[in-house]
């Protein structure tokens, strides 16, 4: 029973961390395309 809650809990955590840095990455391509579209506005 330990066994399954502690593989379940792992199972859990991961999906956190990948979801988030899919986020993350999701992010910083939006901030980059906003500032060429910047620059390429103020040129």
């Amino acid at each position: 029973m330990k066994r399954t809650v502690k593989i379940l809990l792992l199972l859990a955590l991961s999906s956190a961390i990948l979801s988030g840095c899919n986020t993350a990455r999701g992010v910083g391509e939006d901030i980059k395309d906003l500032g060429h579209a910047i620059s390429h506005a103020a040129s």
